[in-house]
C-alpha cells in the first residue's frame, strides 16, 4: 500500500519538482494531504502570500495518508491530515494541530428528516437500514455516500461514529468532501458525511442524538464528532515553512479558520 501511496505522491509533486527552480529564485515550501483543508490551506497561503512578497505555497491534495507519507518521505516541506488518531508511522514527525473540524452527517435539502440517533446512523451507514421510511421519513430508497479509504474524515468517521461497524459495500465512494456533497445534493435518497467547513445550502445538515453541530455544541464538547487537523513536518520547521505555520497559528490565521467554518486550535 505504502509504495502505491509513494508513486500518488511522486506524480501529484511532479510539476512542482520540475519547475520548482525555473526562472527567478525564490523561497517556496509545498504542502500535500488532507483534501478537507485543502481550500482552507489555500486560502491562508493567498493570505499569506500577499503579505509576504517572494514566497511561493504550492497546496495539494491527495488525502490525509498521502499527507502523512509525504512528510515522512520529504517530498512535500508539510503534510496534512485530519484524524482523530493519527498512525504510528507519524510518530517520527513534528505535529502541530492548527484547526478542529467538525464532521456532519448531510442529506438531501428536500429530505424530511431532521435528526438521527447514533444507532439510526451506523444502521444506515452499515446498510442494515436501507429506507427513510425505517427512521420516520418518505418511502425512499437510501443512497450511501462516503469517502476513499486513506481519507481522513473517513477514518475520523470511524473513530467517531462507526467504530467497529463496517461501512456497507454498496456505498458510493468519493475521493473529496466536495464530490461527496456534490453527489448528496443531486440524490434526493442520499445520505453522506463532510467536513463542517464545506456544508453549503445545497446540503442540509441534520442533528445526531439530538445535538447540532453548532460553534457552542462544538466548543463545549457537546457534539462529538469532532477532530483536529494537524500540519506534519519531517524535523523542526524553519524558514518559510515555520513562519507558515506560526501564521496560521497566529490571531490573523485563526480568525480565517473560524471565518471560513472550521474551529480554532484551541
Amino acid at each position: 500500500m505504502f509504495k502505491k501511496i509513494y508513486i500518488c505522491i511522486f506524480l501529484l509533486l511532479l510539476p512542482v519538482v520540475l519547475f520548482s527552480g525555473c526562472g527567478k529564485k525564490s523561497e517556496n515550501i509545498t504542502l500535500a494531504g488532507s483534501t478537507a483543508f485543502q481550500p482552507f490551506a489555500e486560502k491562508l497561503a493567498e493570505e499569506y502570500m500577499k503579505k509576504n512578497a517572494g514566497v511561493s505555497i504550492n497546496v495539494q491534495g491527495g488525502g490525509s495518508s498521502m499527507g502523512i507519507q509525504s512528510a515522512i518521505s520529504g517530498v512535500a516541506n508539510i503534510g496534512m491530515a485530519d484524524m482523530v488518531a493519527l498512525p504510528p508511522e507519524a510518530n517520527t514527525l513534528k505535529q502541530y494541530v492548527v484547526a478542529r473540524d467538525g464532521i456532519v452527517i448531510i442529506i438531501h435539502p428536500s429530505n424530511t428528516i431532521s435528526n438521527l440517533t447514533t444507532q439510526q446512523a451506523q444502521k444506515i451507514f452499515s446498510g442494515e437500514i436501507t429506507n427513510w421510511q425505517e427512521v420516520g421519513g418518505e418511502n425512499k430508497k437510501i443512497t450511501i455516500i462516503s469517502r476513499e479509504e486513506g481519507s481522513g474524515t473517513r477514518t475520523s468517521f470511524h473513530a467517531l461514529l462507526l467504530q467497529d461497524i463496517k461501512l456497507t459495500s454498496n456505498a458510493l465512494i468519493q475521493e473529496s468532501n466536495g464530490t461527496v456533497r456534490e453527489n448528496v445534493s443531486s440524490d434526493p435518497g442520499a445520505i453522506g458525511y463532510i467536513s463542517h467547513g464545506m456544508v453549503n445550502e445545497k446540503v442540509k445538515v441534520i442533528s445526531l442524538d439530538g445535538i447540532e453541530p453548532t460553534t457552542e455544541n462544538t466548543r463545549t464538547g457537546a457534539y462529538r464528532l469532532i477532530r483536529p487537523i494537524y500540519l506534519l513536518t519531517k524535523s523542526e520547521p524553519m524558514g518559510l515553512a515555520k513562519s507558515f505555520i506560526d501564521y496560521i497559528l497566529s490571531s490573523d490565521g485563526q480568525g480565517i479558520i473560524e471565518s471560513s467554518g472550521l474551529f480554532s486550535a484551541k
